[in-house]
């Protein structure tokens, strides 16, 4: 097919998620179009951007029929037929979840608990975006799909393990995503391609069918231009199955965007948690984060270069947690055919499942008190998201597990001691390197302070304006 035009002001693949639900509601808009152009887009960026292992056409059609003749008859719900992507990890009634492995698998009879929440609030999930195998990658790539490009640059990575989702917001190919973050998986990609990215409290999205997901440490979480289109998707997605392990109280995330966050102490910390890998900082990054804290500082804020101390144990733990759910989930999916790389680490997760894995999580209260006495001074930390830019696509290509554990671990220390902890941390833009490629930084805090979080980051985004910037289209 030919390609679709190029994005024009107002037109469905412009709006934001809050926008084309105001929209549809309006009908000025039909479900029908904002979902057609939304899966001519997918279809028309496949060969190149490859955003999706699942796009649900005949479906989706039919759901975004449905939902105009509820907006005819009067229905209002937030997102009723709106189109939306999810994570290649997330089970849709109807569609397998190959979660970046190769292999044949049965479809889904149930939809997951998040899926089920959107459904509830009236949009049509258009496909299922990539992912790397099992999660375990900063890159979305592999035998079974091939390269998920950066929109932003296509001989780059959008980042992973959520890069479908990552990629396919960013390239205008539908207005929001949810995704997955056990080690950064949301805000890294967010990072690499000028998105917010709000990895939440533990629980605060449901991992159902699964009680907790990668023993506590993977949460599912929102993608968006815009901090109020992504507060807007964690509060349709976030709320507990009675099955859930972790149940946090509620928050509202949409009312603390344009709420004044008040004057903040916030703590600027570019040391990097402690790794077996030789770790540096882009000067670059590194440039950007300081821009950030000097807006902060401009908005009234209190910003303190200080570095935050997250010492031996954490990476201790995170360790066996990780690995230990890769086996299970490798485990789980007979059949699949993934790369020696995710072979090993399955194999390593088993020797790591018993006490080592029990040890891992009883010291997570520890990590708890002794981490957080250093919000007794400090209301927040800004730091770097990744050390360094987006990396090639085949960067990961043909290498084996050590050099890419080094690969890895280089380009994205900065993430994973929130995932163990299992406190939210959002992803911001901070703008791009001189060849043009996006860049973030994350605002991170103690527990359940989402709302936090998102007032001082929608306050940076009224300064900064970074959901104007857009990549060319190049498919």
């Amino acid at each position: 097919m030919s390609a679709p035009d190029p994005i024009a002001p107002n037109s469905p693949a412009d709006l934001g998620l809050t926008e084309l639900s105001a929209a549809l509601a309006e009908r000025s808009v039909s479900s029908v179009a904002a979902v057609t152009d939304a899966l001519d887009r997918i279809e028309a960026s496949q060969p190149t951007l490859n955003a999706f292992r699942v796009v649900r056409r005949a479906a989706a059609l039919k759901e975004a029929a449905e939902a105009d003749a509820r907006l005819a008859a009067g229905v209002r719900l937030p997102l009723l037929g709106v189109p939306i992507a999810v994570k290649d990890d997330t089970d849709i009634t109807g569609e397998v979840t190959a979660f970046g492995c190769g292999g044949e698998f049965a479809p889904k009879t149930t939809d997951a608990e998040s899926v089920r929440r959107l459904r509830a609030a009236g949009a049509v999930i258009v496909g299922k975006a990539n992912t790397c195998e099992l999660g375990q990658l900063p890159f979305t790539s592999g035998d079974a799909f091939g390269y998920t490009r950066n929109p932003w640059d296509q001989a780059y990575t959008p980042g992973g393990s959520s890069g479908g989702s990552a990629a396919a917001v960013a390239a205008g190919l539908v207005p929001a995503a949810l995704g997955s973050d056990g080690a950064g998986s949301v805000r890294i990609p967010a990072a690499w391609t000028n998105l917010v990215g709000i990895k939440p409290q533990r629980g605060r999205i449901s991992t159902w069918p699964l009680a907790e997901s990668f023993n506590g440490l993977t949460v599912n979480g929102p993608l968006a231009r815009t901090v109020r289109d992504a507060a807007l998707l964690l509060d349709i997605a976030a709320g507990p199955h009675d099955g859930d392990r972790h149940k946090p109280a509620p928050i509202d995330a949409s009312a603390a965007v344009g709420r004044d966050p008040g004057k903040l102490r916030i703590a600027l910390s570019l040391n990097i948690p402690y790794t077996a890998t030789k770790t540096a900082l882009d000067p670059q990054i590194a440039a950007a984060v300081h821009a950030l804290a000097t807006t902060l500082r401009s908005l009234g804020h209190s910003v303190t270069v200080t570095d935050l101390h997250y010492g031996l144990m954490i990476g201790a733990s995170f360790l066996p947690r990780s690995l230990a759910g890769i086996s299970r989930v490798h485990r789980n999916m007979p059949g699949s055919v993934v790369d020696p790389r995710t072979t090993a680490n399955a194999r390593i997760g088993r020797v790591l499942g018993g006490p080592v894995l029990a040890a891992a999580r009883r010291a997570e209260p520890l990590l708890h008190k002794r981490i957080g006495s250093f919000f007794d001074d400090y209301d927040l930390v800004l730091a770097p998201t990744t050390a360094t830019p987006p990396p090639r696509v085949e960067e990961i290509d043909g290498i084996g597990a050590g050099a890419t554990n080094n690969l890895i671990t280089a380009a994205c220390p900065y993430t994973w001691p929130w995932n163990v902890l299992g406190w939210p941390s959002v992803n911001v833009p901070a703008g791009f390197t001189d060849t043009g490629l996006p860049i973030g930084a994350q605002l991170m805090s103690t527990a359940n302070t989402e709302p936090l979080l998102i007032s001082l980051a929608a306050q940076l985004e009224s300064a900064l304006h970074w959901d104007r910037e857009r990549p060319a289209q190049w498919w």
